[in-house]
């Protein structure tokens, strides 16, 4: 008999178990706006980005030219975060391109993490299976473990990234990248500088369509990996139901990893992406 449960299991590292079926692919609806369906996975995202926001405000409260403690550590961050990406995108497009990128790696790696926490996947519709109570349709499901959550990400960066190309290398600059003749012709032949820029024009053409390809790989990256980390979890509840709160343990502290890994990735390739073209005058000049 189906009933509702607001239920969070008694072991500490117990934050997925959803039927015998595996996790859904497919976020769940939890309730309608009008028309506007709202879903598990963008409740938890509200939740947990608005806790994000609120922490950092707990944190930092109002800046002060000593920091305090918070201050301090939210400043360590940023800094070390300025420290990864100022080289690879370079001084002119850093400080713009900062929101996008910081923010970006935030939002994935708390957003990650938020499947760790007891009560996801376990709070929600129900019923009992062998004199215990299996969730059906959980009502918080983390956010990057839904394929609309990671294609979102995926187009805000990509069209963030059209945005600074054009706005700071220029589209003169952007043909000249894709399909110039990297060839100086004071130093070939017209005959082989002609046969090189066919080949770089093909090279272009090729580039073009992997750059068309990005969104869908940054999006099935992190939603791979994500979903892939619930479902193992899963897995390890289930495995072997005498040692349920022992054996995902850890797979939790992989999963902390993989988090945080995931997160860089996901930043550091935007901002490859950035810098290969609006970098690349500041790299001649060094």
């Amino acid at each position: 008999m189906k009933r509702l449960a607001l239920l969070i299991l008694l072991c500490p590292f117990a934050s997925l178990n959803a039927a015998g079926g595996g996790v859904s692919v497919t976020a769940e609806t939890v309730f309608h706006l009008g028309q506007f369906p709202i879903t598990n996975s963008m409740v938890t995202s509200w939740v947990v980005s608005l806790g994000l926001v609120l922490l950092i405000k707990l944190l930092v409260g109002r800046p002060q030219l000593i920091p305090t403690k918070g201050q301090l550590v939210v400043e360590s961050v940023i800094g070390g975060i300025r420290g990864i990406i100022e080289p690879i995108v370079g001084k002119k497009v850093f400080f713009p391109s900062f929101w996008l990128l910081s923010g970006l790696f935030f939002f994935i790696l708390i957003h990650n993490w938020s499947g760790l926490l007891p009560g996801v996947g376990t709070i929600g519709h129900g019923h009992l299976v062998d004199d215990h109570f299996s969730i059906s349709k959980p009502l918080i499901r983390p956010g990057n473990a839904d394929l609309n959550m990671t294609l979102a990400l995926a187009l805000v960066a990509n069209l963030s990234w059209i945005y600074f190309i054009v706005k700071y290398a220029g589209i003169k600059a952007i043909i000249k990248d894709w399909f110039g003749n990297k060839a100086e012709k004071s130093e070939v032949s017209s005959l082989i500088f002609g046969l090189l820029g066919i080949i770089f024009l093909a090279v272009g053409v090729i580039e073009v369509l992997s750059i068309l390809f990005r969104p869908v790989s940054l999006t099935f990256r992190l939603f791979g990996n994500v979903y892939g980390g619930e479902s193992l979890l899963h897995s390890m509840f289930y495995l072997v139901p005498q040692l349920k709160c022992i054996l995902p343990v850890p797979f939790y502290f992989m999963e902390v990893l993989i988090g945080l890994v995931q997160a860089l990735v996901f930043m550091l390739l935007v901002s490859v992406y950035i810098g290969l073209i609006c970098n690349h005058d500041e790299g001649e000049k060094h």
